[in-house]
């Protein structure tokens, strides 16, 4: 009833995107961050856009996601240091602003979660099968908190746990195959669930037994082209009966 093969012990979701409806605040918040450097150091340069955030920062750790944004733009900053104040200009420096700008947007609006994948966390919990969100954001714990669903999630594998693992982020499969250990399963035997093109590309990389492209911004068939087996746009369609 769950919509995924028979030999799968174990659910591995994305949040943002997936779970929650905060891709739009992170979006918010690398747009005003990105806009607001690209203003100050590099005036004409065409702004931060939704599908610079689609090819080049959704899914991946906020670091990696500043540098490629902006060697897209042919620009490259010193790494610096985690805190760096706005005016040293590292790549640190854009991280700690993004951060307090998503901060800002998720106190200003909150966090929304899908029904659809509320009701399928349910199901798969019904259904005896483990759980874990994997993702890049380093306040995975305060959204699964706030969002209202922490006694469905087993396991969490987010931005903290990386950098303490030292764990590649996606589009490397990293910090899923740390959340399939922390379950007791195979790869093989888990599924992953992603809204972002890395992160696909990681359940693939990974050899993950099954990969759930879940198509919030109507790109299906990138989604396909990056390693989904099937997708959907909301989790509830792979529930019998609600296709």
């Amino acid at each position: 009833m769950l919509g995924l093969p028979d030999s799968v012990r174990a659910c591995l979701f994305d949040l943002d995107g997936v779970l929650t409806r905060t891709a739009t605040v992170h979006f918010a918040a690398w747009k005003r961050t990105f806009d607001q450097f690209l203003h100050e150091r590099e005036p004409g340069m065409p702004e931060f856009t939704q599908l610079d955030y689609n090819r080049y920062v959704d899914g991946r750790p906020r670091a990696d996601g500043v540098r490629g944004f902006l060697e897209s733009r042919g620009i490259h900053l010193p790494e610096g240091s985690p805190g760096d104040d706005w005016a040293a200009g590292t790549v640190q420096a854009i991280a700690t602003r993004k951060n307090d700008a998503v901060l800002q947007e998720l106190e200003e609006h909150g966090i929304e979660v899908y029904p659809g994948s509320v009701r399928y966390l349910h199901a798969v919990k019904e259904a005896g099968l483990a759980t874990a969100v994997v993702t890049a954001s380093a306040n995975g714990q305060q959204v699964i908190t706030a969002a209202g669903f922490a006694d469905l999630i087993d396991v969490r594998v987010d931005g903290i746990v990386a950098a303490r693992e030292g764990l590649r982020g996606k589009p490397h499969a990293d910090t899923f195959l740390a959340g399939a250990r922390a379950l007791g399963v195979e790869a093989a035997q888990a599924v992953v669930f992603e809204d972002a093109l890395s992160g696909v590309e990681a359940g693939r990389a990974g050899d993950f037994g099954f990969v759930v492209g879940v198509d919030r911004v109507g790109q299906a068939d990138q989604l396909k082209e990056h390693g989904a087996d099937v997708v959907v746009q909301d989790l509830a369609e792979l529930l019998e009966g609600e296709k």
